[in-house]
């Protein structure tokens, strides 16, 4: 559901300034003033949306423009290549999103939501509040280096600049060109489908820089941070069930989850998910242990069908179910209520008697944690401290803690910048790469209606002489295109709002 007070406030603020506006450009006393203010400064105002625009940057398009020609008439010729694909590739993806997106709406899987490529993202909604500055810092950088292309490529081809603004519509932030219409005009198709192209190629070149940079994060911090030593504690959320005085610090390194390594981040989560969809591991005690003194009363059946002996809620016992070791044909299971942390510190994890007999010349027994259906006992690994025990759902565990691959060489190297760096770097592959996925779409108002126009002219020319008739399969490729991605946006925001 939408976050009302979010909606109150968008809502809110976007009244007061255009009130404001309204009433200034009404006066008889401020209207010329004010109005002369926001022309000299480039700024329009409209209802739920701002803009700017400058020519202080035609400078440093037109140097762009002239370094190297020829190595920019190749870069340009790739966008090009480039452009044409990613608008029948964008098509592809948008159909596969849609039939993903209705597959979601007739099923409660979540694996099929977690394979869609694209998603819509509402602020407060499917995004965190704690990480609306990501967002916003690199959908508007993204936006900048796409027009960034438009610009330089424009330049190159003769065509004059106007000007470089940029626009905050609703709460979305975004970058433009204003291109001379005419000088545009009077250039050939291949021409115009360079410029038109350079805004979803430089999106396309920035997303895979990203991704490199992500990739070769580990090696640029090897002076200052280590990888590989396991998964290091930024932050423990207060009140959840990892804080406690033997539960995980900030600057802890978590080693293991129960027989399973952990080395990184991307282990504890794989490590979390076998432990939660893999029955509950046991543990090899001495049979001598298993003694009658070590009940706390009759075992007993839950609602859910398994079995509780522990019957004082003691937060230090756990019942245990095991195999008689003196009547080993029987498979009925006996249950015992036990110290927990006296009985599995420091021993070995097991799926039956046998893996303890193979690994233990003492008589021992494998004992099983008898837990509600989804309830699992894991044992967390974090030297030098004593192993933190977890009961619960094993997904409660991986939000209750922050992990980072990075571990602090020095004491006075910030825990957060690696994830700073690592996360900004996520949110410019997916937000660069979604810009260049949505205007390459074929969709009236963006860059695909005309990539797809100048592509028309420059191929169909001589195929179809009518210039009538190339507009005319245009528009109506241009009214398919815009129907795929409008039903991709509705339904994806009606599955984010409404679901």
């Amino acid at each position: 559901m939408i976050p009302v007070p979010l909606v109150v406030c968008v809502m809110g603020g976007w009244c007061v300034i255009y009130l404001t506006d309204t009433l200034l450009k009404s006066s008889m006393t401020h209207r010329i003033s004010y109005e002369s203010w926001l022309a000299s400064r480039g700024l329009m105002l409209s209802p739920f949306h701002l803009r700017w625009q400058t020519t202080m940057f035609n400078r440093l398009f037109a140097y762009c423009a002239r370094i190297n020609p020829h190595v920019l008439y190749l870069w340009f010729s790739s966008g090009l290549v480039f452009g044409v694909v990613a608008m029948v590739g964008s098509v592809v993806l948008l159909i596969r999103t849609l039939q993903q997106t209705l597959a979601q709406m007739t099923t409660d899987n979540p694996r099929i939501a977690g394979q869609q490529a694209l998603q819509v993202v509402v602020p407060g909604v499917n995004l965190p509040t704690s990480q609306l500055g990501y967002f916003f810092i690199a959908l508007l950088l993204s936006g900048v280096i796409h027009e960034l292309g438009h610009a330089v490529a424009a330049l190159r081809e003769q065509v004059r600049v106007n000007g470089f603004g940029m626009f905050v519509f609703v709460v979305y932030p975004g970058a433009f060109v204003d291109l001379f219409t005419t000088h545009l005009n009077l250039i050939s198709p291949t021409q115009q489908l360079r410029i038109f192209c350079a805004g979803v190629w430089h999106n396309f070149v920035l997303c895979v820089v990203a991704l490199a940079f992500l990739f070769l994060l580990p090696l640029l911090l090897f002076p200052m941070y280590g990888t590989g030593a396991g998964a290091f504690v930024t932050e423990v959320v207060q009140g959840s069930s990892a804080e406690g005085p033997r539960g995980l610090s900030v600057g802890d390194i978590v080693t293991g989850l129960e027989d399973c390594t952990v080395k990184g981040v991307e282990d504890w989560a794989s490590c979390l998910f076998h432990l939660s969809h893999t029955p509950q591991t046991g543990y090899c005690v001495p049979a001598s242990s298993l003694q009658p003194s070590w009940a706390h009363g009759r075992a007993f059946k839950r609602l859910d069908g398994t079995m509780d002996c522990c019957s004082n809620n003691s937060l230090t016992d756990l019942c245990f179910s095991y195999t008689n070791p003196q009547d080993k044909n029987s498979r009925e299971k006996e249950y015992a209520c036990m110290p927990v942390r006296k009985m599995v510190t420091g021993t070995r994890a097991c799926r039956s008697d046998e893996d303890c007999l193979t690994h233990s010349h003492a008589a021992s027994v494998c004992v099983t944690p008898s837990l509600e259906n989804q309830t699992r006992f894991i044992r967390v690994t974090h030297p030098p401290n004593t192993q933190m025990l977890f009961v619960g759902y094993p997904p409660h565990l991986q939000y209750a803690v922050s992990l980072t691959n990075f571990v602090p060489r020095f004491g006075f190297l910030h825990l957060d910048m690696p994830v700073f760096l690592e996360t900004f770097c996520k949110y410019i592959v997916s937000l660069s790469g979604a810009l260049a996925v949505v205007n390459s779409v074929p969709c009236f108002a963006l860059d695909g209606q005309w990539m797809l126009n100048a592509l028309l002219e420059a191929t169909l020319v001589t195929v179809v002489t009518d210039r009538q008739r190339r507009e005319l399969i245009g528009f109506f490729l241009l009214l398919g295109g815009s129907a795929l991605l409008a039903a991709n946006v509705a339904l994806g925001l009606w599955m984010v709002t409404a679901r």
